[in-house]
């Protein structure tokens, strides 16, 4: 079964040189929580999937097609009412990956992107990104990560500077896979399929909302930082994990037009007057579950 999966990340990867020693060819992550409101004792359920799925193309030995799908749904009530909503997203992930010479690498990617209740398709629930990330590789056993992720969002731009860290024991029991602030997995393995570790997601993103012609727009902020326990079946190629930690994640609504301009991380460049028009979501412990199928290179 190894032997078979090794073959296929040949052919998937050709010549090309990574730094970290597998791709995750597909994932499926669940969280729930339960978030409370700071104003007052209302709370609302929260159930979160997230599916991606990447394959990488070979086209010369310096140039790697990247093409994936991002899907994510998350299901929350966003006021005071009984009303729930569902935020979608689906994206591209479509790009190259470029070796430039002297151990260094670029990633380049378009991100275009329609987030949504997907109540009425329109011009406002489609955004596009871009990210730029150079990796410079010291050794088989680390690497540094430099770049930028923009993205057009319904309340402006938002800009997040990139550093990352791809790190392996010499005894290769400890991992660390970074991509700041984005995300990061630090991972120590207990025995030949048993694991532990901490994660950390992050985003900032926007979905329209259109259901019954309401032209408003959500801003999620989201961090989420839990640990987690994960078995290897099949010689590693599948992984699943179970984990738990604090979601601090909030769910800003706002009326379609009201907008910051530019933002850096989370903070406005000019400030924010907008009119929130939901009370702030107070942050609480969830529980997830992911499933990742995983090719080593």
């Amino acid at each position: 079964m190894r032997n078979l999966f090794l073959i296929l990340a040949v052919l998937f990867i050709g010549n090309q040189s990574f730094a970290q020693d597998y791709i995750d060819m597909a994932k499926l992550t669940y969280h729930r929580t339960t978030l409370g409101n700071i104003d007052n004792d209302n709370e609302t359920d929260v159930g979160n999937i997230n599916i991606e799925a990447n394959i990488p193309i070979p086209i010369t030995p310096k140039v790697v097609v990247l093409a994936g799908l991002t899907y994510e749904n998350t299901r929350l009530g966003l006021s005071d009412s009984n009303a729930r909503n569902n935020l979608i997203m689906t994206r591209l992930n479509v790009g190259i990956k470029y070796k430039h010479g002297n151990d260094w690498s670029g990633t380049y990617l378009a991100l275009p992107k329609f987030a949504s209740d997907f109540d009425k398709l329109g011009g406002d629930d489609f955004q596009i990104g871009a990210l730029a990330l150079l990796e410079k590789r010291y050794s088989r056993r680390y690497s540094l990560k430099f770049g930028t992720y923009v993205s057009s969002e319904n309340f402006g731009t938002t800009i997040t500077p990139l550093i990352g860290l791809w790190y392996k024991s010499k005894n290769s029991k400890f991992t660390i896979n970074a991509t700041l602030p984005i995300r990061a997995d630090a991972t120590y393995s207990l025995t030949t399929h048993l694991s532990a570790g901490a994660n950390l997601l992050t985003s900032v993103k926007s979905y329209n909302i259109s259901a019954s012609n309401s032209a408003q727009y959500v801003q999620e902020e989201s961090i989420r930082f839990s640990l987690f326990a994960g078995y290897g079946f099949f010689d590693d190629t599948l992984l699943l994990r179970g984990r738990v930690g604090l979601d601090t994640t909030d769910y800003g609504l706002y009326n379609q037009g009201d907008t910051v301009g530019a933002q850096v991380l989370v903070f406005q460049v000019k400030g924010d007057d907008r009119n929130r028009l939901n009370s702030e979501f107070e942050s609480a412990p969830f529980f997830g579950i992911d499933l990742i199928f995983r090719a080593g290179l």
